[in-house]
């Protein structure tokens, strides 16, 4: 094996770690999720309020491990399988996920700005993973303000035309920007927005496994904007 196959070993290896992972836990969480809701059911009358209040919170433990585990098989995914080479309609991809946002919470005064006529080479679905993470990772931190804006568009960097999806949300503190794309990693608590930190990890794979790189640059509560290049004119 050389050196250029460790990339490709490693992703296997976790793609097969993160299936098995999902695939045990799941068993044991359906049961605790679903006799916590018979106990609630069931007995919920014979619990004062502290017995109430202490199965309220394993109920939302059980579901937010529900949601690590749909990460964990998320992770593995994108690791596996060919990367199809066809046109993608990105603008016209993002106009749909925009609408999805705004119909799951109408009150929100969000604008988008989404360039029309963005299209790359790529495989569909990954893209739209990555695109549905970027946009639902701007509208979360964007949540705070009563009016925000989210923007994709293209732009030249060092000599290169790349896409950018930028929004005037909370931002992130520049000195801990390299955490962004470490699965897991959170800059912002529990408490501030939900969330286990994987949706900029799926993206970063995502784009390595279309030969491509991602970065950030922010400030706290001065926004974000994601960098994605695709293809590079070298």
């Amino acid at each position: 094996m050389t050196d250029d196959d460790l990339p490709q070993r490693v992703d296997a290896e976790l793609a097969a770690w993160s299936y098995s992972i999902a695939h045990d836990l799941r068993s044991p969480l359906r049961a605790i999720s679903g006799f916590s809701q018979m106990l609630a059911e069931d007995y919920g009358d014979k619990l004062d309020e502290d017995g109430l209040e202490y199965l309220q919170r394993v109920r939302a433990a059980a579901e937010r491990m529900e949601q690590l585990i749909e990460d964990f098989r998320k992770l593995g995914q994108v690791s596996r399988g060919e990367v199809r080479r066809v046109t993608v309609d990105l603008s016209a991809m993002a106009e749909e996920i925009a609408g999805a946002l705004r119909e799951r919470n109408p009150e929100r005064a969000v604008e988008f700005r989404i360039e029309p006529g963005l299209t790359v080479e790529g495989d569909p679905a990954l893209l739209q993973l990555a695109l549905e993470s970027l946009f639902a990772n701007s509208w979360k931190f964007t949540s705070r303000h009563p009016t925000a804006r989210i923007e994709m568009g293209r732009q030249e960097h060092g000599g290169d035309r790349v896409l950018f999806i930028r929004d005037d949300g909370a931002g992130f503190d520049p000195a801990y920007g390299d955490k962004l794309f470490i699965p897991f990693q959170r800059l912002h608590g529990q408490a501030e927005f939900e969330g286990v930190g994987i949706g900029l990890a799926l993206v970063r794979r995502i784009v390595h496994r279309h030969r491509g790189r991602v970065w950030a640059e922010g400030a706290v509560e001065q926004g974000a904007t994601i960098y994605i290049l695709l293809e590079s004119r070298t």
